[in-house]
């Protein structure tokens, strides 16, 4: 088990990551069939975007062909170079289960459900990692295309002990114990696992929301995502017991920040209800990446300095809705 922790050090938010030499997860190998897209990457002259379609009753429609789409970059189109459907680029997964005392309830549930569908989303080629977080980040599991291990490493899901206190966690905090890092963990998903890998990445947290003492802001969660090219899937889980039934009144106060952080790297927010439990939500999210379209592009502004530009996905028809990442970041390429 590998604790991951954010600190806050000046009024600059500074980031600093505990991994050590030994837990550097391999990176994916990249000798991928030939015949495939590029990776979905801004660091090449290609920028890749994967995207879902939804008819007008919420169902997902898997049949559509290039000339379907539009795609603009800062409001000028762009000329489709590569389009897919049902892609088989390898899938990475980062799960990230939300272990806060306002979840205690809800673990065994989210280990089961989470069990089922690793053993049935991942094929030959992709990989998942795991973590749980609350007052702190915790790796239960590194990459792997292991199903069996992925089981293991959710065997040992568990209410967060807390930071600070009489007994302190294994990374302590600034400033005194936090309650839930939910975007601390989403920026180190990105930032320190994801960022490096090839093909379609995916994070899916399961949380009710509540983020109570990240370091980082969501707006800095979600530019790691960005940045890593990472689509948020944002299953929101919440116990109305913990919150002392306030939930079922008025909503989930998490629900703004989870559409947010989904919103702007392409992803959906799945709501867990008695009507739509949790492994009804994995297949539907399971159904979502294995029926994506991916669009490549070579952007007419080709420099790369860095800056944000806004992306907009159009579809010829009015009936559906396209659901897409809303932007990306040129990133400088690196220098040796």
């Amino acid at each position: 088990m590998r604790t991951l922790s954010v600190f806050g050090i000046s009024a600059a938010v500074a980031v600093s990551t505990i991994l050590s030499a030994q837990s550097q997860a391999p990176q994916k190998k990249a000798d991928a069939d030939q015949d495939l897209p590029p990776a979905i990457s801004v660091n090449v002259d290609v920028v890749n975007i994967l995207a879902s379609v939804r008819d007008k009753r919420g169902g997902l429609v898997p049949n559509l062909e290039q000339k379907d789409f539009t795609v603009l970059e800062d409001g000028k189109p762009q000329t489709i170079k590569y389009f897919t459907r049902e892609t088989d680029l390898p899938l990475t997964i980062g799960m990230l289960v939300d272990t806060s005392g306002s979840q205690r309830n809800l673990i065994d549930i989210e280990r089961n459900a989470a069990a089922a569908f690793f053993n049935e989303v991942l094929h030959k080629k992709d990989e998942a990692f795991l973590i749980q977080f609350g007052e702190e980040a915790e790796l239960l599991q590194d990459y792997t295309s292991s199903a069996r291990l992925l089981v293991q490493g959710l065997n040992q899901l568990r209410p967060s002990s807390g930071v600070g206190g009489l007994q302190p966690g294994p990374v302590p905090t600034v400033g005194g114990p936090r309650g839930t890092v939910l975007y601390d963990c989403i920026y180190l998903a990105a930032n320190d696992k994801l960022k490096g890998e090839v093909g379609r990445k995916v994070i899916v947290v399961i949380t009710d929301g509540v983020d109570e003492g990240s370091r980082l802001t969501i707006n800095q969660a979600v530019e790691a995502a960005q940045k890593s090219d990472a689509v948020i899937y944002s299953i929101e889980y919440s116990d109305p017991r913990a919150y002392g039934g306030m939930f079922n009144f008025g909503g989930n106060a998490g629900d703004g920040y989870l559409h947010k952080m989904s919103d702007e790297t392409g992803g959906h927010v799945y709501r867990v209800d008695n009507r739509h439990p949790l492994d009804m939500v994995f297949k539907e999210l399971q159904d979502e990446m294995r029926s994506q379209y991916s669009i490549g592009y070579t952007p007419t502004n080709d420099v790369k300095d860095g800056s944000y530009r806004k992306l907009d996905i159009k579809l010829n028809s009015k009936e559906m809705k396209v659901q897409a990442r809303k932007g990306y970041y040129a990133i400088k390429p690196e220098t040796h």
